[in-house]
């Protein structure tokens, strides 16, 4: 499948703000059965972007804008092609676990295994696990299947429960929330496991059964299996990861990928709105854009206000009592 993505991001301020220092990961991966034909990204106001390789791999892009400005508005467009998968054997051997323990002894997994900001066990996740039997049985690969389908039907999908800066307690409480918080839970169950697992940003080319948001981006997790290498699950859809998927970004967790992470000087609130838009590649996206997006809080892991706001206007005042002492 090709398709083409855009995906635009909205800062606005409640006053103009003096600078915006801003970094990007929101362009799609070339590798394995996934390649990246084309990239563009551009920012309103204009700005000199610059790029560089990551942690995991993942492309960052980075700016800074050093006028006063109102709005931000980021627009990323690609193109890209998704091949379909080899299909996964329906079980693997009662030895795999064995291959598995081997395989992660002799290699460096540390950051798949250990728990991470967002990825970090708790009793109500203890009581989920006791609840949906998460165990070593039967092989790793029937275990992470049973366990995505699980997943799915333990948890509710609501968009107003949890932010993308919840911990999963929030979650489990309500026993809903949105796609970040199903990769989480299923992170960490995967790890007590000794299953190395990652977590994986991008889009998906939504179809009608899926309950994920559309116009959105998504998350699911990669979890290593011994022969097959890493495999993708989506138990926010219950699913593996197919040619629909778009991977753009993998980590630890959410706070390794986070699609837009920045700083600005001034006193302003900041309000973010995001329209994402994937499309076969014969249809325009402009064609099916989605109509005004409604403005949220900005999450502060994504947006902050820069903490020498206060030096910048001691600063300032310093300038101006210099002024008025040299016209004396």
């Amino acid at each position: 499948m090709h398709y083409t993505v855009r995906h635009i991001t909205k800062f606005r301020y409640s006053a103009p703000i003096s600078e915006s220092i801003m970094e990007v990961r929101i362009q799609p991966r070339s590798e394995g059965n996934q390649h990246c034909f084309d990239f563009r990204l551009s920012t309103s106001p204009r700005s000199r972007i610059q790029e560089y390789r990551g942690e995991f791999g993942n492309r960052v892009h980075h700016f800074n804008i050093p006028n006063y400005h109102s709005q931000l508005t980021i627009t990323a467009e690609a193109f890209v092609e998704v091949t379909e998968l080899t299909p996964l054997p329906d079980t693997l051997s009662p030895q795999a676990w064995d291959e598995l323990d081997t395989q992660i002894e002799s290699d460096d997994y540390w950051d798949s295994l250990m728990p991470s900001h967002f990825a970090t066990p708790s009793n109500l996740l203890y009581d989920l696990a006791h609840e949906l039997k998460v165990e070593r049985r039967a092989d790793p690969l029937t275990v992470l299947r049973d366990l995505n389908s699980a997943l799915y039907h333990a948890l509710g999908y609501s968009s107003k429960t949890t932010r993308v800066d919840s911990p999963i307690d929030d979650a489990l409480r309500v026993r809903s929330g949105v796609c970040q918080d199903f990769a989480h839970i299923m992170i960490t169950l995967v790890r007590d496991l000794r299953i190395p697992c990652r977590y994986v940003s991008g889009y998906l080319f939504h179809q009608r059964q899926d309950r994920s948001a559309s116009g959105a981006t998504h998350a699911w997790v990669e979890a290593l299996l011994p022969g097959l290498g890493w495999i993708g699950f989506d138990p926010t859809n219950n699913t593996l990861a197919d040619e629909r998927h778009i991977r753009v970004a993998i980590g630890r967790d959410y706070a390794d990928v986070p699609p837009t992470r920045g700083v600005f000087r001034g006193k302003a609130e900041s309000e973010l709105s995001v329209t994402v838009k994937v499309a076969p590649f014969n249809v325009t996206p402009s064609e099916e854009m989605a109509p005004e997006p409604v403005w949220e809080p900005s999450p502060l892991d994504s947006y902050e206000h820069e903490q020498e706001q206060e030096q910048e206007q001691q600063l300032t005042q310093q300038q101006q009592q210099q002024q008025q002492q040299n016209k004396i």
